[in-house]
């Protein structure tokens, strides 16, 4: 339908294509008809589906940026059915069927997200709160000093269920055990999920939100822990049997191969990361390979390619059954099974997840006689990911994996190697041109992978590794060649207690990997940070990758066009000139020199957060106690970069004062009424607004905030109304302070780098 319609297009192209100089009157005519050719060779090519995807993530993101209230399930499904309804009418006519048909996609996307936010939605822990707790352990995450649980609340203080979080995470640091599917009774500290840092950051209430986790803190006291009262629903007994082989599986490997290298073993098969040091992280990250340890699609394709390796070659060797039974369908179906259930033992992470439904796709597309590697079937996965999961369209994880991986199938054809083939009978001229090829397309297939994915790691992260192809380069062929392969052999092994060998050689290859990490992470300069720019230039920059990926025309070169746009804005973001708090406890402030100055106490991540949006590298411990401010005992001041005068007030005794003289005021407190500042950032302020940032310019103070104008989010939390609430629940929360949870160590979802 769409191809007929794009042959008669074709047949109309005019003679200027061949290459004649076209006159200025001529420009939108040629353009037109250049376009339209473009057009009709994407329909011949049947690559006009790949934008359905592309139409369903428009509606998906729509949803999540642009409305303003709750939209009812009902409209965009009435609105998508009535856009499919009409497309029997436009068969005749391609172009306006395509846009109908993405029209129709545009709709299901936004009413996902409708679906989403509706079947997730559970109470949010509205403040902080220290109350009895009692509920079962789902999962535990062991860390170097104590363990992470996640339990699911029967009971908290005197909360009825309808204001109480469904699901929690608390820290725990006592001695005793505790195992997945225990119930447990202690005094905990909660609070809720906090947001984003600043505007625009990564939002942990978000994603804990659409785990239904509801709050997060810390056990204190004594912890009683027993069976649960009564039999566990099926679900969850398997989700806790599960977690507790992972847990007991992560000891073995670390056990057998000790120290970090024995912890990053063990989080690449089993995704328990909690055990990794933070400077074995940064080590890592300085080197371009944090992605390794994350369960995610390297590990999906090595494990399923290993599994479909193991099983043709075993069923080749059998001449009988190689000749009369489809060896290559049976070994994607056994590759099917092994990683739908690596995955499920890896703990079914969001990332996972995602990356099982893409390796699904290429594997089924084997079974129906398809190309296994093709831009239709990554258009099929990402939008099988996107309807069970919307909200990863906003995230790290969805963008960076899909990027990369329609990046390498748009340049598939250059990277094949065949220039480095030989017909040679020479057996060293043909390990030379292996080699060749190996080196090449291992180097080639990195470069791709990192200009796909720069535009996202660069704006969730504003970090740049220089040094990460050289990195990739030389590690990827130990995880591909010897971690990954011994990774399944010792899974394998397992059963017969026969692993702990297989464990020890994957440990020899896994502190190779370690050493290359950190000879590189000694270079100069390894990790560098660049200033956050805004998602204008993000969006330009993910449509010229859309652009330049899924089209096979020329129409690609229509990529330059934001691809040169989006680099000018985000080589040259506006930052801002101050950064409070979402609590009030401290502030960061643009000094003389041009550099932030801290006022306060704010959270040593919080604070890491605003030095790298303003693309300054200090270690946030160097920051906190640089001169600069005047402080007492009743707060700060100092004067920003353009003369204003900034207090922070920590005691009301210094109120009448600062009113006064300042130009902008923060507190914790609530300022009197009578508070002449122009511009009062107060307790009253913050709880409405959240983490604040501040531009100073010639017309006055530009304020944004992570909440904005509107209703609040699903995810942020609001004050029940008629909600007994514990007497400590009004307790204020110190900067620092060991229940709050520290989004370095964030959900599986999205882990920031």
């Amino acid at each position: 339908m769409i191809q007929g319609g794009g042959r008669a297009m074709r047949g109309a192209v005019p003679a200027l294509l061949a290459g004649r100089v076209i006159a200025p009157a001529q420009l939108w005519p040629a353009a037109r008809d250049r376009l339209r050719a473009g057009v009709a060779c994407e329909a011949e090519q049947r690559r006009l589906f790949p934008w359905l995807a592309v139409a369903f993530g428009a509606g998906i993101l729509v949803f999540f940026t642009a409305t303003d209230g709750e939209p009812a399930l009902a409209a965009p499904l009435m609105a998508a059915g009535l856009s499919l309804v009409v497309t029997p009418v436009l068969r005749a006519r391609p172009v306006a069927l395509t846009l109908m048909l993405a029209l129709t996609a545009f709709f299901l996307g936004f009413a996902a997200g409708v679906w989403r936010v509706a079947s997730v939605a559970g109470p949010v822990l509205p403040r902080i709160t220290i109350a009895p707790l009692a509920g079962i352990v789902e999962g535990l995450d062991e860390r170097e000093s104590g363990a992470r649980l996640i339990v699911r609340v029967d009971s908290f203080g005197d909360l009825d269920a309808e204001h109480r979080p469904r699901r929690v995470r608390v820290s725990y640091r006592a001695a005793q055990t505790v195992r997945p599917g225990d119930a447990i009774r202690a005094t905990a500290r909660l609070l809720p999920p906090p947001e984003a840092a600043r505007p625009g950051g990564y939002d942990f209430a978000r994603d804990a939100y659409f785990r239904g986790i509801g709050a997060v803190g810390s056990l204190v006291g004594k912890v009683e822990v027993g069976p649960p009262p009564e039999r566990l629903p099926l679900a969850l007994r398997l989700a806790a049997a599960v977690d507790t082989a992972r847990n007991a599986f992560t000891h073995r490997i670390t056990d057998a191969i000790g120290g970090q290298a024995g912890a990053v073993a063990a989080a690449l098969v089993t995704g328990k990361r909690g055990l990794i040091s933070n400077e074995t992280n940064e080590v890592l990250r300085a080197a371009g390979i944090y992605h390794v340890v994350s369960i995610s699609g390297l590990h999906m394709v090595l494990a399923a390619g290993v599994v479909f390796w193991l099983v043709r070659a075993g069923l080749a060797l059998v001449p009988a059954l190689a000749l009369a039974w489809p060896i290559k369908k049976i070994a994607a179906g056994a590759a099917m099974l092994g990683v739908t259930a690596y995955c499920a033992f890896s703990g079914w992470d969001v990332a996972a997840e995602r990356a099982l439904i893409m390796t699904l796709v290429m594997l089924g597309a084997i079974l129906v006689d398809r190309p296994a590697l093709s831009m239709r079937n990554l258009a099929l996965a990402a939008m099988l990911a996107l309807a069970r999961e919307p909200e990863a369209l906003l995230g790290p994880s969805f963008q960076m994996s899909f990027g990369a991986v329609a990046g390498l199938i748009a340049c598939a054809p250059l990277l094949d190697g065949r220039v480095f083939r030989t017909d040679s009978p020479s057996r060293i001229a043909r390990a030379a041109s292996w080699l060749a090829t190996a080196v090449v397309g291992t180097l080639a297939t990195t470069l791709v992978a990192q200009i796909a994915t720069a535009p996202f790691a660069t704006y969730h992260f504003q970090t740049m590794q220089p040094f990460g192809l050289v990195g990739n380069a030389l590690t990827l062929p130990l995880v591909s060649l010897a971690v990954m392969p011994a990774a399944v052999l010792g899974m394998l092994a397992y059963p017969f207690a026969l692993d702990r060998p297989v464990w020890w050689l994957m440990g020899l290859a896994v502190r190779g990997m370690l050493d290359i990490s950190a000879w590189i992470a000694g270079f100069g300069q390894a990790n560098v940070v660049l200033p956050a720019f805004g998602t204008g230039a993000l969006a330009l920059l993910a449509v010229a990758l859309l652009v330049a990926t899924l089209p096979v025309s020329r129409l690609r070169l229509l990529a330059l066009l934001p691809a040169g746009l989006g680099l000018a804005l985000a080589a040259s973001p506006t930052r801002y000139d101050i950064y409070i708090d979402r609590d009030g406890a401290g502030a960061a402030v643009r000094g003389k020199d041009g550099r932030l100055v801290v006022l306060g106490r704010p959270p040593g991540f919080i604070l890491e957060q605003w030095l790298k949006a303003d693309g300054d590298g200090r270690r946030p411990e160097s920051v906190a106690g640089a001169v600069g401010p005047r402080c007492d005992r009743l707060g700060c001041t100092i004067l920003a970069l353009d003369g204003r005068a900034v207090a922070l007030v920590t005691d009301k005794r210094a109120f009448p004062e600062d009113c006064a003289r300042a130009d902008i005021l923060i507190s914790r407190l609530r300022a009197p009424p009578g508070c002449a500042a122009p511009l009062i950032a107060d307790r009253s302020f913050l709880a409405a607004q959240g983490a604040t940032a501040i531009r100073l310019g010639a017309t006055g103070p530009e304020v944004a905030s992570t909440r904005g104008a509107g209703p609040p989010k699903p995810w942020q939390p609001r004050p029940p109304a008629n909600a007994a609430m514990p007497a400590a629940a009004s307790e204020p929360f110190a900067a620092g302070d060991p229940g709050a949870a520290d989004p370095t160590d964030p959900l599986p979802a999205e882990p920031p780098q």
